[in-house]
């Protein structure tokens, strides 16, 4: 049978030059960076090394990256720190942040509320995204941090970040960026944007899972989440992971390698597959993901289909796509099998039997027209099976 992988929001495959980059730092270079003996230096200069690598990718210096196990910690660690930090002086410092972000952030800010700390969370536009003027009138003496994402990781919107971070400057507040499904598809250089925390996770643009990181621009005073060591500058204690360090390093390298040609071609599979959807679909559908309306990531298209006599059963769709041969998912790969419809959906008005029929298509480097035109395909044919 035919597979067609359509989840790289969810995660993309190893790629070989990666894995081979990494194999020295898993087999005959074994030593721990924290050692001073020499098989502990060379590791120090390999992870310094790696981390000079994806400080210049982002625009960043080396000391201004922090090593995390992927975006869902580096997220908690953006939020818990600095508001940990922020709050020093014996007062609640606060957050604004967006009911479309990511579990990663919400549920940290659901936590920094129940701890005393004054939480906004703002309702998304008709498209999804936050604008500027929302974020200046949620902003109070008591906010320390803004946190919203680079682009929506179910329904792929952007957010007008640089035009948030001048709010941010202008209100002397700190601006976290969850960046991790942009990094290696759109330009990310931190000093264009204006942030001055940004989450990444290697997983996401052909590296290893289980590594990310998040740049701390220096000025900012950020508290550790996880204690027990110094590494990471007293930022984020643990044993550094080098081979995960150098994964990271060399896939961010490739991704941005040729970023803006690749982003061009899957931006054109993303158009193909929204053109098809129309012929595809034998029953009404909407369409999440607002292209040529708002700016969106080049990789998501997000459909959800409304109930007519009975609603979809949105996992049983996703399970038959499965069964002949396409993979795709129902949104964020970390939430799957709750029993809840897409928060992101939800927030954006959807009715909970909409959103809880919804389908995310993320394509990536190895997606091809043909794969396009198979997963249309199929997916007609499931939909007129189960609606018919």
């Amino acid at each position: 049978m035919e597979r067609v992988y359509l989840d790289h929001a969810a995660t993309t495959p190893l790629a070989p030059a990666v894995l081979e980059a990494m194999k020295p730092h898993l087999t005959e270079h074994y030593g721990n960076a924290s050692s001073v003996h020499q098989y502990g230096r060379q590791a120090r200069v390999t992870l310094e090394d790696a981390r000079e690598r994806v400080a210049d990718c982002l625009g960043a210096e080396s000391s201004e990256i922090v090593f995390t196990s992927g975006g869902t910690e580096a997220d908690n660690l953006a939020l818990k720190g600095v508001i940990a930090a922020a709050s020093d002086d014996g007062a609640p410092a606060g957050l604004v942040t967006s009911a479309a972000e990511h579990e990663a952030v919400l549920r940290p800010a659901e936590r920094l509320r129940e701890q005393g700390h004054p939480v906004s969370i703002l309702s998304p536009g008709a498209h999804g995204a936050i604008s500027p003027q929302q974020v200046d009138a949620a902003i109070d003496e008591h906010t320390a941090l803004v946190s919203l994402m680079h682009a929506n990781n179910e329904i792929g919107v952007c957010t007008d970040i640089p035009a948030i971070a001048e709010v941010c400057r202008a209100n002397d507040v700190l601006l976290h960026c969850d960046a991790v499904q942009t990094v290696g598809l759109l330009p990310v250089d931190v000093d264009d944007l204006g942030v001055d925390l940004l989450s990444l996770s290697a997983h996401k643009f052909y590296g290893p899972k289980g590594i990310g990181a998040l740049f701390v621009r220096g000025r900012v005073d950020l508290g550790p989440l996880v204690e027990g060591g110094s590494q990471e500058r007293e930022r984020r204690g643990g044993t550094e992971n080098v081979p995960g360090v150098v994964g990271l390093a060399a896939a961010l390298e490739r991704a941005m390698d040729g970023a803006e040609e690749r982003a061009e071609r899957l931006s054109q599979l993303q158009r193909h597959l929204v053109d098809g959807l129309a012929d595809a679909v034998p029953c009404d559908y909407v369409l999440n993901t607002p292209i040529g309306e708002a700016p969106v990531a080049p990789h998501v298209v997000n459909v959800a289909f409304p109930p007519t006599e009975e609603p979809l059963d949105g996992e049983m769709l996703i399970l038959n796509l499965d069964m002949e041969g396409v993979l795709v998912s129902a949104g964020s790969a970390c939430t799957s099998g709750a029993l809840e419809p897409s928060h992101v959906l939800t927030a954006l008005g959807l009715e909970r039997e909409t959103a809880s029929a919804a389908v995310r298509f993320s394509m990536g480097a190895d997606t091809t027209e043909d794969d396009v035109e198979y997963a249309l395909d199929v997916l007609h044919t499931t939909l007129d099976r189960m609606t018919g």
